[in-house]
């Protein structure tokens, strides 16, 4: 995997495939920086925002959709996809 992009777009939902997708290998940071948010007990509009660049503000459904879909992504790449683990882990 090359290095991921610190800070890419993201699509309106995330994928929901199950097999790792280049999508997610190039949203590596952003699930890190989702995680951290939950962890930390950040406010999801803060962090669709922040991290999604989706303003909650302007468009509410398409922030909750966003960010609730790559938060779920991102549990899911950490626990069952293995991307966060190391390459060497199956």
């Amino acid at each position: 995997m090359s290095k991921p992009p610190l800070d890419p777009d993201v699509a309106d939902v995330a994928p929901n495939e199950p097999a790792l997708t280049a999508y997610d290998e190039q949203h590596v940071v952003t699930y890190i920086r989702l995680l951290q948010a939950e962890g930390q007990g950040a406010d999801w509009r803060e962090v669709a925002r922040i991290v999604l660049h989706v303003d909650p503000e302007r468009e509410p459904e398409r922030a909750r959709t966003a960010y609730e879909s790559h938060l779920a992504r991102a549990k899911w790449v950490t626990e069952q996809g293995r991307l966060l683990r190391g390459a060497g882990s199956k």
